[in-house]
C-alpha cells in the first residue's frame, strides 16, 4: 500500500470539516494568500461539468434572470451559507423549495389541484405537477461566487463597540436560471400559461435566502410593489475578496433597517424596537421572522471605477436605478396604508439626512471638498452623494424644499412610525426610549442646517471634520475649537456622532399650461445639514455652544422645543 505524504491536505475542502485546521469557509483570515472560500470555490468549479444538466423532454421549462445575487443554503456545512449542489456539480434551486413557494402563490383550489391535498380520511392525494427545480443556463455562474456579509446594525445604531468583521457566503452573481415543471396528466396551453403565471407570481417574492435584502429577486416583478422610487448616487463600492468592486443593493435595506431602529428607539424601549424592526424586515431572533417587506433594486445605469492610489485605492460606483419595496404577504388595507407611509418616510429620511452604503454619514468629499485630495499625501475616499431622479420622484418624493420644512418632516416620520407601531399592538411611549447612541429622541439628537450659496464649493461643515471649526484668538482669550479626531467625528474603528449631508435643492413652479404637472427646477444650491448626537463630552458640549452662538450660519431645525 502506497503512503501519500500529507494525504489529509490533498482532500478537497468540500469534504473537510468546518473546523480550525481543516476548512473554515465563513471566516476571513488575515495574512494569507488565499482564503479557504476562494480555494473551496476554485476546487468546485474545476470539477463541475462544462455544460448544465438538461431536463427531460416532457418537462416544461422557462428561464428567468436574477437581478443581483442568488443564494440557497444547502445546510451541509456548519456556519456557512453555500449553494445546494446537484447533478454534474452544478448549483440548483431544489424542486421542493420551488413547490413550496408555488403553492403559497396559488388559490386553495389551485393548490389542491397542482400540489396535492390532504383528504378527510387522512390520506394524501398528490397534485398533478412535478417541480424539477432550476439550474443556471450557462457556466457564467462560476464567476464572483465569493460573497461578503458584514453585519453592522449594533455598531451603526446602538453602541460604540465595533461589530464583528466581515463573513463569507457563497452565492451566484446575476445568474439566469431555467426552471422545470412537468405534469402527470396532459394539459392544454392555456392551463400551462396559468401555471407559469403562478410561478412568476411566486418568483416575485424572491427565491432562496436573504430575499428581503435583494437576494434572489427577479429582474421582472409581478408581485405587489408597495413603494417605488428612482434614485441616483455615487460613492465607495464594496470590495470583494478578489479586490474587485461590486455595487451591492442590500445597502438600501441596511439603511432603512438602521433608520427604522433609530426612529422606533426614540418612541419605545429597546426590546419593542428590535421586535418592530424584525416584524418589518425580518430577523433571526427566537424562532425567526419573515418580514413584511422585501426590496429590489433594478439598475438602469451603473459605472464601476477606482479612486485613489496605493493602499488608499478603492473601487467606486456611479449608479441610477429603481428602488422597490415589495409586500411579502396580504395584510389589511389600513395596515398596508400605514406601512406604505412608513416606508416612504424612512426612504425620504435616509435621502435627506444621509445616504446609502459605505461612508453614508459624510458628504462626498470629491464633490464638496476636492482640495482634501490636492495634497500629495494619499487620502481615503470619504462620503457618498445621493439624489432623486426621474420626474415622479422629483415631484412626489422631494418632501423638503426649504430649511423650514426639515423639522416638520422629521415630526412626520416619527408620526408615521408611531401610527404603524400602534397597529402592531405597541403604544408609543417616548419617555421609555432605548438607551442607544443614535436613538432618535429630542433629548438625544439635534439637526442643524443652512442654505448654501450657488455651487458645491460653498460647503462649510466638511472642513470641521478635518480641522478646527473656530480659530484661536489669543487676544480675546478664545481658544481653538475642534471636533477633529474626537468622539464627535470618530476615528477608524470608533464610530462618530455626527452626520453631514449636502441635500440638493429642487423647486417646483406652477405650470401655466397644466396645473397638474408642475415644472421641476433643479438648482445649484444645497441644504447643508448636520445631525449631531451629543455625548456630553467637553468637545461635544463646546461644539454645541458654538453652533448655538453662530446661528446666523447654521440654524437649529430639530427639535425646536
Amino acid at each position: 500500500m502506497t503512503n501519500i505524504p500529507d494525504a489529509a491536505k490533498k482532500v478537497p475542502l468540500m469534504f473537510q470539516a468546518q473546523t480550525a485546521g481543516r476548512c473554515q469557509l465563513q471566516y476571513i483570515k488575515k495574512d494569507v494568500s488565499q482564503q479557504d472560500a476562494e480555494l473551496w470555490t476554485s476546487e468546485w468549479v474545476e470539477k463541475a461539468y462544462p455544460h448544465p444538466p438538461a431536463f427531460d423532454a416532457d418537462v416544461q421549462t422557462r428561464t428567468y434572470a436574477i437581478n443581483w445575487r442568488f443564494v440557497t443554503n444547502a445546510g451541509q456545512d456548519d456556519g456557512i451559507i453555500r449553494p445546494t449542489i446537484g447533478a454534474f456539480g452544478w448549483p440548483f434551486y431544489p424542486g421542493s423549495s420551488m413547490k413550496g413557494i408555488f403553492r403559497h402563490a396559488c388559490t386553495p383550489e389551485e393548490a389542491n389541484r397542482y400540489c396535492g391535498e390532504l383528504l378527510n380520511g387522512g390520506d394524501f392525494k398528490p397534485g398533478i405537477l412535478r417541480f424539477h427545480g432550476g439550474y443556471p443556463v450557462d457556466n457564467s455562474w462560476q464567476e464572483k461566487l465569493v460573497d461578503i456579509v458584514h453585519p453592522q446594525q449594533d455598531w451603526q445604531v446602538k453602541t460604540d463597540r465595533k461589530s464583528a468583521g466581515a463573513f463569507v457566503q457563497i452565492s451566484l452573481f446575476k445568474p439566469k436560471l431555467q426552471f422545470g415543471i412537468s405534469s402527470s396528466v396532459n394539459l392544454d396551453q392555456t392551463e400551462w400559461e396559468n401555471i407559469w403565471n403562478i410561478w412568476e407570481k411566486a418568483l416575485s417574492t424572491g427565491i432562496g435566502c436573504r430575499v428581503s435584502a435583494g437576494y434572489g429577486q427577479p429582474k421582472n416583478h409581478s408581485g405587489e410593489v408597495i413603494y417605488r422610487v428612482q434614485l441616483q448616487g455615487k460613492g465607495a463600492a464594496a470590495k470583494l475578496l478578489d479586490k474587485t468592486g461590486e455595487f451591492r443593493p442590500n445597502m438600501f435595506k441596511a439603511a432603512l433597517r438602521g433608520h427604522g431602529l433609530r426612529i422606533f428607539g426614540g418612541l419605545t424601549n429597546a426590546a419593542n424596537s428590535d421586535s418592530l424592526i424584525e416584524t418589518l424586515f425580518g430577523g433571526v431572533q427566537g424562532d425567526g421572522k419573515v418580514g413584511l417587506v422585501a426590496m429590489t433594486f433594478r439598475e438602469t445605469a451603473l459605472k464601476l471605477d477606482e479612486f485613489g492610489e496605493g493602499s488608499y485605492a478603492v473601487p467606486t460606483y456611479e449608479v441610477e436605478g429603481q428602488l422597490s419595496w415589495l409586500l411579502t404577504r396580504n395584510i389589511p388595507e389600513n395596515h398596508r396604508d400605514a406601512l406604505q407611509k412608513l416606508l416612504q418616510s424612512l426612504t425620504q429620511f435616509a435621502m435627506i439626512l444621509g445616504g446609502f452604503g459605505k461612508s453614508w454619514r459624510r458628504a462626498d468629499h470629491r464633490l464638496f471638498y476636492p482640495e482634501y485630495y490636492d495634497i500629495e499625501e494619499p487620502k481615503p475616499l470619504i462620503g457618498c452623494h445621493w439624489q432623486w431622479s426621474g420626474d415622479r420622484s422629483l415631484i412626489k418624493d422631494v418632501r423638503v424644499r426649504n430649511l423650514e420644512k426639515v423639522g416638520e418632516f422629521i415630526d412626520e416620520v416619527r408620526q408615521a412610525a408611531a401610527d404603524w407601531m400602534q397597529l402592531q399592538g405597541i403604544t408609543p411611549n417616548p419617555r421609555d426610549y432605548a438607551d442607544w447612541r443614535e436613538a432618535w429622541h429630542p433629548d438625544t439628537v439635534q439637526v442643524w442646517g443652512r442654505l448654501t450659496k450657488e455651487g458645491a464649493e460653498d460647503c462649510e461643515a466638511v472642513r470641521w471634520l478635518h480641522g478646527p471649526y473656530r480659530q484661536a484668538i489669543p487676544q480675546a482669550r478664545i481658544r481653538e475649537g475642534s471636533i477633529y479626531r474626537t468622539s464627535v467625528t470618530g476615528e477608524i474603528g470608533n464610530i462618530g456622532r455626527l452626520w453631514h449631508r449636502m441635500y440638493p435643492v429642487v423647486q417646483l413652479k406652477k405650470n401655466p399650461e397644466d396645473a397638474k404637472k408642475p415644472i421641476i427646477r433643479k438648482t445649484n444650491q444645497f441644504m447643508e445639514l448636520v445631525t449631531l448626537f451629543p455625548d456630553n463630552s467637553a468637545d461635544s458640549n463646546e461644539f454645541v455652544k458654538y453652533l448655538e452662538s453662530e446661528q446666523r450660519m447654521f440654524q437649529k431645525l430639530w427639535p425646536l422645543k
